[in-house]
């Protein structure tokens, strides 16, 4: 079985920031390899003025994620998913034989109860949440932590992962990057220019993108 980490985002764009949690959660969680689920569009996020085309942010992810067992992909456009859940119940049934476990900054989990049918997401894959300056304290007193609290697993026993029957989580510290999209975005509004010519093959599909009929 195929050990892999998910980690979803809009990478908008992908920067040193997701490169280091990666390899950080590589070793923490004894990975194969890490899928950055490049995201055609946050619900959380809808309306947002400054999101770059979906091929710019899949190539900005490829780029940084160069030399490393990391896959960018934009499956979900393939799959025709939207939400996280519905994403994470194809996955296992287009990929059986694939051990998953979504990777999520303490961010992710200050919010994770707004996400749709979150509990659901706990019950179908482990969780790691790794820590983000700022959003420790806030994620430790989530709603939604409060209910995952039972089912935190210490982090002595975090590379068993495969053996752990959802909802299970863990909570991974390291001394993360600063990096930061949105100051990247405001330092150049138009990153994604560079990327105009590029065509990107998705990381785990292999098909082309934009896809072709």
């Amino acid at each position: 079985m195929t050990r892999i980490g998910l980690l979803g985002g809009s990478f908008n764009p992908a920067h040193r920031g997701h490169r280091r949690i990666s390899t950080f959660a590589l070793a923490a969680l004894g990975l194969d390899e890490i899928w950055w689920m490049v995201s055609p569009g946050n619900p959380l996020k809808d309306g947002a003025t400054d999101m770059a085309p979906l091929a710019a942010r899949l190539a900005s992810a490829q780029k940084m994620a160069r030399g490393l067992p990391i896959r960018a992909t934009a499956i979900e456009r393939t799959l025709g998913t939207r939400y996280t859940v519905d994403t994470l119940a194809a996955l296992r049934r287009r990929y059986p034989k694939a051990e998953f476990i979504w990777l999520m900054g303490a961010d992710n989990l200050d919010q994770f109860q707004r996400w749709r049918a979150w509990r659901s997401i706990a019950r179908i894959v482990p969780i790691a949440v790794i820590a983000r300056p700022g959003y420790d304290g806030a994620a430790r007193a989530s709603p939604a932590m409060g209910w995952l609290r039972r089912f935190v697993h210490p982090v002595s026993q975090k590379q068993e992962w495969t053996h752990w029957r959802p909802p299970a989580l863990v909570l991974l510290r390291f001394r993360p990057d600063q990096t930061s999209a949105t100051r990247l975005r405001q330092a150049d509004p138009h990153w994604h220019r560079a990327f105009d010519r590029s065509a990107p093959r998705d990381g785990v599909t292999r098909r082309p993108f934009p896809p072709k009929d």
